[in-house]
């Protein structure tokens, strides 16, 4: 899913003024000794390869594989994570406190930050930009079926649309349905059909 998907427009230089921005901050803030020329790639690095949505696409397949194990995950996020074989921290700096919804037949859940951009970080990595963009907050808690028609998900009126608000104190994300034809694969092929914005709700697994 593209960041500029259909009703958040943005400037073709948008790239190019954030990272003239990060570039200058980051410059100040090692001149000023708070960090070195090191820190932001290094907190980079630990995003892209140990807190990142692959956590939370294992997460998620294993609930689907073991019914168990999603109720202990519905819940209490937290205490689910410990369970498995991730890196020390998940219930650190970001994701404290995360809480996990259900899709079902019935109901369709999606997360926003009416405030800023709380997210679940070490389930999902870093907010993408349309998490963060004030239009996105706005509407999707306004008219939540538009936003996700422009998504692409198109829901039955008889479906039930829960909008879940993140906050400093909750982190929410999604617990996504398992799509059909899915019987015979293992966690890890099943966990390759997760995205992030399946995750938050914007986006339906395909296989």
């Amino acid at each position: 899913m593209p960041s500029n998907y259909p009703g958040f427009k943005y400037g073709a230089d948008r790239e190019t003024y954030s990272a003239a921005k990060v570039k200058a901050l980051e410059s100040l803030l090692i001149e000023k000794g708070i960090i070195t020329g090191n820190t932001v790639d290094q907190i980079l690095g630990y995003f892209e390869t140990e807190m990142g949505p692959f956590n939370g696409a294992k997460l998620v397949a294993k609930a689907w594989v073991d019914s168990e194990f999603k109720q202990r995950l519905l819940a209490d996020c937290n205490a689910a994570c410990q369970e498995l074989d991730f890196p020390a921290g998940m219930s650190g700096a970001e994701g404290e406190h995360m809480r996990i919804v259900e899709n079902t037949p019935e109901v369709h859940n999606v997360i926003v930050c009416t405030l800023c951009s709380c997210y679940p970080w070490p389930t999902l990595g870093l907010p993408p930009y349309w998490f963060k963009d004030p239009t996105f907050r706005a509407r999707v808690v306004r008219e939540p079926r538009v936003v996700l028609k422009e998504f692409g998900v198109t829901l039955d009126d008889s479906v039930e649309v829960r909008v879940w608000d993140s906050s400093a104190q909750i982190r929410w994300w999604v617990l996504p349905m398992r799509p059909a034809g899915t019987e015979g694969m293992n966690e890890t092929q099943l966990a390759d059909l997760l995205t992030p914005e399946a995750m938050m709700g914007v986006a339906t697994v395909q296989v």
